[in-house]
């Protein structure tokens, strides 16, 4: 049988217990409060339905006895079984007609969560955003409900990460920026999660985070939540807690790593371990505020994955670590470089007879060429004495003035910043959200190198292949002419300017209502339109995103707009 990969199957987590024989009252053990009570209830309502099966009237669910090697659609072979839990069962497979690894859940199609399971599965595999393991296939068929997805042998599990210590900070921060952005984009779409957990997050060779079992895992278990944000936003805030302190913020054990001691409450993580970043910590407590916690400084609590992400961003960025100088070794001669190695005995030195020179030019050429040398500096001397006389007594010209051409002396008058009045951030739609950091805009024309605006986190350079760019639109006050734009950016930014009508009194609502004027890329990017043009609103167009510290992000450090 092949090797377990625990990084790659999207199994049931039962946070301890045994996968063979754990009951679906122990199962959800997320640490959220309200999933808790919802899993509480499905188990209370499963011990129902087993008591009147046993009047006679339904077997009781058990997960479908299949066995490794057995096929599914004649393409899906499954190879190992993960996880066997509640009536269903999660196993290692083979696409066959694709030759790659995948994962598949299954359960009888009569098992009452089975319609809930495929309509949470193409409800995922229609978002079809790369942060997520993808759903591949969902399919009723032969009795069997069966849900196919991406198998990463390449990432590895949080739960395995956590088990070797606490997160760097850098680390930390990545996993709380890209998840919490993964999961608003989910909401945005209607999906919630409600089963993230530690073994729910992976992250791949390159340092991306991805998340597993998107509405599938719930759907699996029969969760549901009332305030599903505000669930996904502190299982959010308990993934970082543990990411800093390598402790559950929560009195009980879970996922491999021990709880708080009882009776003290929820500490903030910088409390239960030395060293905690201050920043990360204050943003899980804002995550996980409930039951009486609240966040450092008084801080609101984050109560929705975007309102995490967008508390994310606006703190100030993490640093990965320098990394470490080791000297090299001392340098070591060999016997072969001080040349002892093979060296050849001294031998004698045998004196060559010195040939001595005759004295220069002192035979016939010599004399003669000697003769020749001289009689040319004779006639030097001569020619240069004439001239000077001549100079000294020609007669001083008369003095005329000058004609002065202005046309040819006259230079072009030096560009000049033109005052910006205001500006706000460009987000049309359709693709974008309406806003794009609207309080960092002041900060790309303020003067300071150091303050910028910037985008959001995306997942490509080309925002996620989700809209054509963002920007801000720069508000001269009044009509003006313009002949070029001066930008600096951080990282290597592809950006156009463009223009709106001369007429215009305000600024238009879609990109292409502006005339595109100039266009390049670099991190210091100086923009000359091809003549000069009259406007009031100039927009600054980002099209393609540099990747910075793993995440593909924009930032306008300064604009000039010159006349």
């Amino acid at each position: 049988m092949a090797e377990r990969s625990t990084a790659a199957v999207d199994v049931a987590d039962n946070s301890g217990d045994d996968p063979l024989t754990a009951k679906a009252d122990t199962a959800a053990t997320d640490g959220v409060a309200e999933e808790q009570k919802t899993a509480e209830k499905t188990a209370e309502a499963t011990k129902n339905k087993a008591v009147e099966r046993q009047g006679g009237e339904q077997p009781s669910i058990t997960a479908p006895e299949l066995h490794s090697g057995h096929k599914l659609a004649r393409r899906y072979r499954l190879e190992e079984c993960v996880t066997r839990l509640d009536g269903f069962s999660s196993w290692r497979a083979v696409d066959e007609k694709l030759r790659r690894a995948v994962g598949v859940h299954l359960l009888p199609a009569d098992h009452p969560r089975a319609r809930s399971v495929l309509a949470a599965a193409r409800s995922s595999a229609l978002l079809g955003d790369p942060r997520f393991v993808q759903v591949l296939d969902a399919v009723e068929e032969n009795d069997l409900v069966y849900v196919v997805h991406e198998w990463l042998p390449d990432s590895t599990e949080l739960t395995a990460l956590l088990a070797a210590g606490p997160l760097e900070p850098h680390d930390a921060y990545q996993l709380v920026s890209q998840v919490s952005q993964a999961m608003a984009a989910a909401h945005r779409e209607g999906l919630a999660h409600l089963r993230l957990t530690p073994s729910a997050v992976l992250r791949s060779s390159t340092g991306q985070y991805r998340i597993r079992g998107l509405a599938v895992n719930a759907a699996l278990r029969g969760i549901t939540a009332e305030r599903p944000q505000r669930s996904d936003t502190e299982a959010i805030g308990a993934l970082l807690y543990a990411a800093l302190t390598q402790r559950w913020p929560y009195d009980s054990d879970a996922y491999g790593l021990s709880g708080l001691p009882k009776g003290v409450g929820l500490l903030p993580p910088d409390q239960v371990r030395a060293g905690v970043h201050r920043g990360l910590s204050e943003i899980a407590m804002r995550a996980l505020a409930n039951d009486g916690a609240t966040a450092s400084r008084q801080l609101p609590p984050c109560t929705t994955p975007d309102e995490l992400a967008k508390a994310v961003a606006a703190m100030p960025r993490v640093r990965p670590p320098e990394p470490e100088f080791t000297a090299p070794p001392e340098y070591q001669h060999t016997t072969y470089q001080q040349g002892t190695y093979g060296r050849p005995q001294p031998r004698p030195v045998v004196t060559q007879p010195l040939v001595v020179p005759p004295p220069p030019l002192q035979s016939r050429t010599g004399k003669a060429l000697k003769w020749a040398v001289s009689a040319l500096l004779i006639a030097a001397l001569g020619l240069g004495s004439w001239q000077i006389a001549d100079r000294l007594l020609a007669p001083e010209p008369k003095e005329e003035t000058p004609i002065v051409h202005p046309s040819a002396d006259e230079k072009p008058a030096p560009p000049k910043p033109i005052a910006i009045s205001s500006a706000q951030d460009f987000d049309p739609f359709p693709g974008g959200n309406g806003e794009e950091y609207p309080d960092a805009v002041k900060y790309a024309f303020d003067g300071d190198p150091g303050t910028f605006w910037h985008t959001k986190n995306y997942a490509t350079a080309k925002f996620g292949n989700q809209k054509p760019g963002v920007g801000i639109v720069l508000d001269l006050g009044s009509a003006r002419k313009i002949s070029s734009v001066d930008l600096s950016f951080v990282g290597n930014t592809k950006v156009e300017v463009r223009t709106a009508p001369e007429d215009a009194s305000s600024a238009p609502s879609t990109a292409d209502e502006f005339t595109t004027q100039a266009s390049g890329d670099g991190s210091d990017v100086k923009l000359k339109l091809t003549k000069p043009v009259t406007t009031r609103y100039v927009l600054v167009w980002l099209t393609e995103l540099p990747l910075t510290d793993g995440e593909f992000r924009g930032q306008l450090t300064e604009v000039k707009v010159m006349s």
